[in-house]
């Protein structure tokens, strides 16, 4: 991970199913560049460190690349579905845990 913002490869493993299932089918003309992973990561860096897309640095995908991705996944609905499933899993997680504090009791 260079970045704070770099997703974790245990991150990655969650969100990446969700990601494939979610992203509209698109003709591909020629195989990309950039990996979906990479992509993300320079949207969440943009994001966190609320940098104009010019000033992504170097080691993420063009700029004009990563914001294009962006606003198709945006309009696409996908970040409001990978919200989702986070979610859910949290609230199975956060479930469980109070379930396991109740047996202890």
């Amino acid at each position: 991970m260079a970045y704070s913002s770099d997703l974790s490869d245990a991150e990655w493993a969650v969100l990446e199913p969700v990601l494939k299932e979610s992203l509209p089918v698109k003709k591909e003309t020629r195989p990309s560049n950039w990996t979906r992973r990479e992509l993300l990561n320079g949207m969440l860096y943009q994001l966190k460190s609320g940098c104009n897309w010019g000033d992504l640095p170097r080691d993420f995908p063009p700029y004009s690349t990563v914001y294009w991705h962006y606003k198709q996944w945006r309009d696409a609905g996908v970040f409001d579905r990978l919200l989702e499933v986070l979610h859910g899993q949290l609230r199975v997680k956060v479930k469980k845990k109070s379930l396991d504090n109740l047996d202890h009791h």
